[in-house]
């Protein structure tokens, strides 16, 4: 396990999809803050992931900016934004001015792009998983290079969050870039993936415990408790940014109050 400290954080993605007006996030976005939330995510897809496949559905980016002018304290940022959707160097320029909107909460989460609905719909080529994750390597490096070029720069290092477990592409671009790596899947798989991406950390000479180590509960189909002690599982195998997803029309957030009150009581 990594040796550097992180203090535990708790994270939601208030995921836009099947509200029909923007006023229901927006609320969401209050509520969570006012929860004692530390990272308000949304995601970067066009449809929504389940549910009625047409049903409501807002942009990612916009949604950030709008974010970045509602709260005060949380930080922000997509569960993940998908690579293949815009030109690295726009990404970089997006994702300074919402660090600057936000002064300085962003955190830049993506990834290689998996839903093949948004590509066929949007015009985007959807290729293979390989050439998608060659692309998001090939990104990385500009949208870092760009950062340092922007008249103002961003405000801070803007953290980069990586998410997937692909062993051989993806954990190979967390170890070389990421600040932060999101694992989707469950705690035993993941215990796997820690030692994996400890060995490519070792190949490209950088030290995994500087990689906070973030995991999402998912609490779709079981009730507070059940959340609560996949979250100590998680705990207890290292992660420290745990985050819960609520949808809409309702954002049900019982489940992130109770996750924030357990981050509380240590």
């Amino acid at each position: 396990m990594s040796s550097r400290e992180f203090p535990l954080r708790i994270g939601v993605q208030l995921q836009p999809q099947h509200a029909s007006e923007y006023s229901t996030i927006r609320d969401a976005v209050r509520r969570a803050e006012d929860l004692g939330v530390d990272v308000a995510f949304n995601w970067d897809h066009f449809f929504p992931l389940y549910g009625d496949p047409d049903g409501a559905h807002f942009e990612c980016w916009t949604m950030l900016g709008a974010w970045a002018e509602q709260t005060t304290r949380v930080e922000i940022g997509a569960l993940v934004t998908c690579n293949s959707y815009r030109n690295p160097e726009l990404l970089a320029d997006m994702a300074r001015t919402v660090d600057h909107i936000s002064d300085g909460r962003l955190i830049l989460g993506i990834g290689s792009g998996w839903f093949q609905k948004d590509y066929d719909e949007y015009g985007y080529e959807f290729g293979t998983a390989g050439g998608r994750l060659d692309d998001l390597g090939a990104a990385l490096p500009r949208i870092a290079d760009r950062f340092g070029k922007l008249n103002p720069k961003p405000t801070r290092d803007i953290p980069v969050l990586i998410g997937g477990g692909g062993e051989k592409k993806t954990l190979r671009h967390v170890a070389q870039h990421a600040d932060i790596w999101h694992y989707f899947v469950d705690e035993e798989s993941y215990k796997r993936k820690v030692g994996i991406l400890e060995e490519h950390c070792a190949a490209v000479g950088r030290d995994p415990s500087v990689i906070e180590h973030s995991a999402a509960v998912d609490s779709r189909d079981g009730g507070v408790e059940e959340a609560l002690q996949k979250a100590d599982a998680l705990r207890e195998a290292g992660v420290t940014l745990i985050t819960v997803g609520a949808s809409g029309p309702d954002y049900d957030l019982s489940v992130l109050d109770a996750l924030c009150r357990w981050r509380d009581a240590g």
